[in-house]
């Protein structure tokens, strides 16, 4: 039950609605009891006795029995049921905002298949045990305690021997429920990575199908599929297993005490009517306890629900600050690296290595470098996506864990290579980081971006609704509607990560034009391929195997004839050079 100790703060502030739902219950296991009571009474006191007068008082009686006994099993499911919903609510709640802070490298390694399903398969899992599953072993407690009770009482030797076989279907429910945990377990995941081949291939459909490999991802959706399948029958052959042995003990007990219980009646023991009744009883014995092994099933999935769920809830969130006094300060914009190293999780290679720059206020810092180079790794260290394995990042001179994440973020500006916008209005995605904007600074924003005019072709214009990931939008649309985004919060530090590689040349050259007025008082940092990005930074870091191998203005690095940055150069404007000469030739 660790497990479920574990979780009690989600389910048991609302123990008022399951101590209701086990009091009703209470009266509905009693309740149940007495038919068999009334049956014996019917039998020795009506029947054999011929008392036919009393029967429309038993008649009155029982109805009145019965209709307590449904308003009750009303009470009793209504409360279940909201005992299990409001805890679980409170559950997914703590489970996504949990998502919310956890750390970059988390999510390295996290698959959205598995996310999404111990937010919703999981949830429900653990959901319908506290609804439905933990009732229903309060009830064969109960209804057993209650059952031999009476049947106590109206024989002993017949109860002792009934007891004698519970421990028998005991040992096996205990051994059915070592085997059948593991299973679960592994059903669990399974679906996991069910859900993530969904995932990746609905999100990848425009790759699959251009490269016309459906038949591909069928295959390996199938393993998948195949490997649930097994996962189930596995399970299945437990049940299949045990479930028959469960009913062979209970049916041994039926023959016992059908022979027995015949002897007690003839040597004048026991009445007919007591034995009738006392067989209703074991029925209510047997069926609880060869119910049993499906209440198990129902626990162990439960169990297994929330063992993932609190792997979810036992990350390490992101380190905040140190020093409150910086929680909503604003930054001057001074950015300083100091023999900076930093290796990703599982990762052996470092991505930084002894990295040393200093940005100062308002100015442009260019990075440059093959892919892998860790130009990235820089920003993300900035922001404090990841932290450094070694050394020392300051902003403003103070520490940059001292800050708070929400103050480093809100400072700083980042427009990735890869442009996310949310199937929303493009206002309010423009509008995302700041979202109480009025609409000119959203318009403003939008057209410093050069993307007002793109938007205003649309049907609705800045209420157009945007398809999932910005589907109808083109690449460089989105670039610029995730720059606008950026400039719209008004950051001291703003980090250009290939903002403009989407986007045609003529439309890049607006978009510089326009940022330069947006980066005039602004630390920017702009990681690009494209050289003609990095002319105007006040200086350019270009980087190889996470080391800064060469660093200055455009014009002192191009007057390095054997230097790294002067071959991009080359590369770049040698091959305009030949293009331009090719066309003048009619070519």
């Amino acid at each position: 039950m660790d497990t479920f100790k574990r979780l009690k703060d989600f389910y048991w502030p609302y123990k008022k609605y399951f101590y209701w739902s086990i009091l009703t219950l209470i009266l509905v296991s009693g309740i149940t009891v007495v038919y068999p009571m009334v049956l014996q009474f019917t039998i020795d006191e009506i029947i054999i006795k011929g008392e036919y007068s009393t029967v429309p008082y038993v008649a009155i009686g029982f109805i009145l029995l019965m209709v307590i006994k449904g308003a009750a099993t009303y009470t009793h499911q209504f409360y279940g049921d909201l005992f299990g919903i409001r805890s679980v609510y409170e559950l997914r709640e703590s489970l996504y905002e949990k998502l919310q802070f956890l750390p970059f490298d988390y999510y390295d390694n996290a698959k959205t298949g598995d996310l999404m399903s111990r937010l919703t398969a999981d949830v429900e899992g653990f959901r319908f045990f506290l609804s439905f599953g933990f009732s229903q072993l309060i009830n064969f407690v109960l209804i057993i305690g209650f059952s031999l009770s009476v049947m106590f009482f109206y024989s002993v030797p017949l109860a002792l021997i009934t007891l004698c076989m519970m421990p028998f279907l005991a040992i096996v429910v205990y051994k059915f429920d070592k085997e059948v945990h593991p299973a679960f377990r592994g059903i669990r995941k399974s679906m996991a990575n069910l859900n993530t081949k969904v995932q990746e291939n609905i999100s990848g459909i425009n790759t699959v199908k251009s490269l016309s490999r459906e038949d591909f991802e069928i295959n390996k959706f199938d393993t998948s599929n195949e490997d649930y399948k097994s996962q189930y029958l596995t399970t299945s052959h437990i049940w299949a297993k045990y479930f028959p042995v469960m009913e062979l003990i209970g049916n041994l007990s039926v023959v016992l005490l059908l022979a027995y219980g015949g002897y007690l009646v003839i040597q004048g023991n026991l009445t007919a009517g007591e034995l009738v009744a006392f067989f209703s009883l074991v029925w209510y014995i047997m069926g609880p306890i060869m119910n049993l092994g499906f209440i198990m099933n129902t626990f162990s999935q439960s169990k297994a629900s929330g063992e993932r769920l609190l792997e979810v809830l036992d990350e390490p969130l992101e380190m905040e600050g140190k020093d409150r006094e910086l929680e909503t300060v604003r930054f001057q914009g001074e950015v300083k690296f100091e023999n900076v190293t930093h290796r990703y999780k599982n990762e052996k290679k470092e991505s930084l290595k002894d990295i040393s720059f200093k940005a100062k206020p308002g100015q442009t810092i260019g990075l440059i470098g093959a892919t892998g180079s860790g130009k990235t790794s820089i920003t993300q260290l900035l922001s404090r996506f990841y932290n450094p394995e070694s050394g020392k990042i300051r902003i403003d001179g103070k520490p940059l864990e001292d800050y708070s994440l929400r103050t480093i973020r809100k400072n700083i500006g980042t427009v990735l290579q890869e442009s996310f916008l949310f199937s929303s209005t493009i206002k309010d995605n423009i509008s995302y980081g700041n979202p109480y904007a009025e609409m000119d600074d959203i318009i403003d924003a939008a057209k410093r971006a050069q993307a007002h005019d793109f938007i205003m072709e649309l049907p609705d214009g800045y209420d157009t609704i945007l398809g999932e990931r910005g589907l109808g939008l083109s690449g460089g649309q989105k670039q610029r509607i995730s720059i606008a985004r950026a400039i719209l919060i008004d950051p001291t530090i703003l980090i250009l990560d290939d903002a403009t590689s989407a986007v045609d040349m003529e439309t890049e050259f607006r978009i510089q034009k326009a940022l330069k007025e947006v980066m005039s008082d602004r630390t920017t940092f702009i990681i690009a391929h494209r050289i003609s990005s990095l002319k105007h930074a006040d200086e350019i870091l270009v980087l190889s195997n996470g080391k800064v191998i060469e660093r200055g203005t455009h014009e002192e690095l191009i007057h390095q004839e054997s230097g790294a940055y002067r071959k991009i150069y080359d590369i770049q404007y040698q091959d305009k050079d030949k293009v331009f000469q090719m066309n003048g030739q009619g070519v």
